[in-house]
């Protein structure tokens, strides 16, 4: 028996796997390697190495030049004109402007690692990080290495361009901050004021309800149960675009529902701010001033498409979800002799965003 066991084991120690496992068996944790290192153009031909710097600094000129046609466009194409076909190049060409400037900073980048940069494999071994100076020392030596790798130093045409065209590359968003408020004048002193300009809206006392565009003005027998319907001042379609249609609409801006009255629930000094069941609230969400247009008629709730803020459309428009800070506010309406419905008054706060200055 014993003679048996030890030629058992003389015949597993003898054996010996084919050449196709002998390394996963042997040592299943073992690296493969890098493979051969394979030299690219620009390492072998000085012609190349220079048409590639040449794209590089070429491409991050050019993305200097798109931030300026972006910033040109801006000045060439005012949204302040209010005219449509100045907004709508106003948003194309400072929009190409801006992608055009970031796509080439992105490509000259890319080109820059594949064709110039060092591509020869480095190992780093692992070692205990600790605040000493020889630490600190080796960090700065890593700097200095990735220069001279990148030559970041050395090339002084990439450098400057790269540093240009980041730099470009921020001006436009720092011009388009102008629009976002027009500023004081002595014809219009609370443009620069947006505690002002959202204080009061184009609504007021008698002013008939319209429909949206159309500015037909709106029955209030012509509205169904459980119906949503976009609603503008009926002076409001009159409007031109250079008389600040476009700006006195999106303050104006109303959703009308008409509910059973009975479903309504309204505090004391708001019940005569509602017809028959029918309750008007201001369109422009208290969250970042997206328009609140999505109706769900079974559960009565206004959804702002942004950031989902959800309001109570039966208990004046109360948040109930989302990260809106108060209701919409509401607009006080009743009907004339003739059965449409105006506005008692404007609404009596101010509309939009909650981040504003409010008395």
């Amino acid at each position: 028996m014993a003679h048996e066991e030890d030629a058992l084991v003389h015949e597993r120690d003898s054996w010996k796997p084919s050449s196709g496992l002998a390394v996963a068996v042997s040592d299943p944790l073992r690296a493969p390697g890098l493979p051969p290192h394979r030299e690219r153009m620009t390492d072998k031909d000085p012609a190349a190495m220079k048409r590639a710097v040449r794209t590089v600094y070429t491409l991050f000129y050019l993305s200097v030049a798109a931030s300026i046609w972006a910033i040109a466009a801006y000045v060439l194409f005012p949204i302040e004109s209010g005219l449509i076909v100045d907004i709508r190049a106003n948003n194309l060409f400072i929009g190409l402007g801006i992608g055009l400037a970031l796509l080439a900073i992105g490509i000259a980048a890319i080109h820059w690692t594949k064709a110039i940069m060092s591509d020869k494999e480095h190992i780093e071994p692992r070692h205990a990080t600790r605040g000493r100076d020889a630490t600190r020392a080796a960090a700065v030596q890593a700097f200095a290495d990735a220069n001279e790798e990148s030559g970041f130093g050395r090339r002084a045409m990439i450098r400057n361009s790269l540093i240009a065209a980041v730099v470009a590359s921020v001006a436009p968003g720092i011009v388009l901050f102008r629009g976002l408020a027009p500023h004081s004048s002595a014809a219009n002193p609370i443009a620069g004021d947006p505690v002002a300009l959202l204080e009061h809206t184009m609504w007021e006392e008698g002013m008939r309800l319209a429909h949206d565009p159309t500015g037909k003005p709106i029955r209030a027998a012509d509205l169904t149960l459980g119906s949503a319907v976009h609603v503008i001042p009926e002076p409001l379609a009159e409007l031109s675009h250079e008389d600040g249609y476009l700006e006195e609409k999106a303050k104006a801006l109303v959703l009308l529902v008409r509910l059973l009255p009975e479903q309504l629930i309204e505090s004391e000094e708001r019940r005569d701010w509602s017809y028959n069941g029918i309750v008007a609230y201001s369109k422009v969400c208290t969250h970042v001033g997206c328009p609140v247009a999505l109706y769900e008629q079974q559960t009565h709730h206004l959804l702002c498409p942004c950031h989902q803020s959800q309001f109570d459309v039966t208990d004046e428009a109360k948040v109930i979800f989302g990260p809106a800070a108060r209701p919409l506010p509401q607009l006080p309406i009743t009907v004339d002799d003739e059965g449409y419905l105006i506005a008692r008054s404007d609404f009596t706060e101010p509309v939009g965003p909650s981040f504003w200055e409010r008395h």
